[in-house]
């Protein structure tokens, strides 16, 4: 007899911690699909004097970066990612894509021979190449298959149900048809590409553009300038997507993943709090500093990938065709008032399509 379907997540943040009430929920009702545990890694912590992973595995609750909620009680924390991963088929990565190859690393030689991945990672990777996809590192270190699922997901507000989308990008029809029945719920919808590059890269390139928008906020300026910021850094994802991946599909930037997750993060994630702190600053604080002062022990993802993105395009003598990308990079990292980000994109000329020339 095949084994059941067993669910592992890699992870235990903010939207980790989210993921494993959906999850958790999901296996215990699917009993017919899933093996009703599922196990989260967690990185073990001192919270208030005990284990962070035996408070998750007694109150059920992620007291450090998902409070007030609580987790389902078929849901185990573990301190090793071995543990975790022991006997699971569907991994679920969802922590800073930094720390992946490392995670990898540790996990080869410990899987089912049947395991895949879902990559719920919204960063990518670089090399003398080029774009290196997340799911792609998984998928080599591995030897796994591996999908993404991006979208307009702050992780306290699913976590409060309200009512969110994703998109699943995949290669593996059955597979994405599985993690339909993981990640969905009434309030919580789940839709499909068979562009995991176009999915993958959407989540990534869009808190390069939160960073402007919240340099934005930061300079107190309007939702007339935002919204143009907005507008003129989705034209610049598509152009990088279009340029650096191969068959990255146009209908992938309208569903959640693309459009709808542009503007909520624009709004209201992490990368555009801190760009938001960091303009008010008037560069008093590091993007360091602000990171350890405001996400409680979370990751800023918008800087790292601002950074890697620049070193491609001034590889590729590119920095003009991507004016936003380069200038959040250069406020940054260089010194550059806020201010000069309006001053960059006041110098590119629109063509009678709309389009940057």
């Amino acid at each position: 007899m095949a084994a059941k379907n067993k669910i592992a997540i890699l992870g235990s943040g903010n939207w980790g911690s989210t993921v494993a009430r959906i999850a958790g929920g999901n296996a215990a009702r699917h009993s017919n699909l899933f093996d009703a545990e599922v196990r989260i890694w967690v990185y073990e912590e001192v919270v208030n004097g005990r284990k962070l992973t035996e408070i998750i595995n007694t109150e059920h609750e992620n007291v450090k970066y998902l409070p007030g909620k609580k987790l389902p009680e078929n849901v185990v924390a573990c301190p090793e990612p071995q543990e975790a991963a022991a006997g699971a088929n569907i991994l679920i990565f969802v922590l800073p894509h930094q720390f992946v190859k490392g995670l990898c690393a540790k996990l080869v030689g410990h899987l089912r021979k049947d395991a895949f991945a879902v990559s719920l990672i919204k960063g990518v990777d670089f090399d003398e190449g080029g774009v290196v996809l997340i799911s792609e590192v998984i998928r080599k270190q591995l030897g796994v298959p591996c999908a993404v699922l991006m979208g307009a997901n702050v992780a306290n507000e699913i976590a409060e149900e309200q009512f969110s989308e994703a998109t699943i990008g995949y290669r593996d029809e059955q597979h994405a048809q599985l993690l339909k029945h993981v990640f969905q719920t009434h309030y919580f919808r789940i839709a499909g590409a068979p562009d995991v590059a176009g999915v993958e890269i959407c989540g990534a390139l869009k808190n390069i553009v939160a960073l402007a928008a919240g340099f934005c906020d930061g300079m107190g300026l309007g939702n007339n300038t935002k919204a143009a910021v907005i507008r003129l850094g989705l034209v610049e994802m598509i152009r990088f997507a279009k340029h650096y991946l191969e068959n990255v599909r146009d209908a992938t930037f309208l569903q959640s993943c693309g459009v709808a997750d542009l503007i909520t993060t624009c709004y209201g994630g992490r990368n555009r709090r801190c760009a938001e702190v960091f303009a008010r600053s008037q560069g008093a604080k590091t993007f360091e500093d602000i990171e350890q002062e405001v996400l409680n022990g979370q990751k800023l993802q918008g800087t790292l990938t601002a950074k890697d993105v620049h070193a491609i395009i001034k590889r590729d003598g590119l920095l003009e065709r991507f004016r936003l990308f380069t200038s959040v990079y250069e406020i940054a990292f260089c010194g550059k008032p806020v201010a000069s980000l309006l001053e960059d994109l006041g110098k590119q000329e629109l063509n009678m399509n709309g389009d940057i020339s």
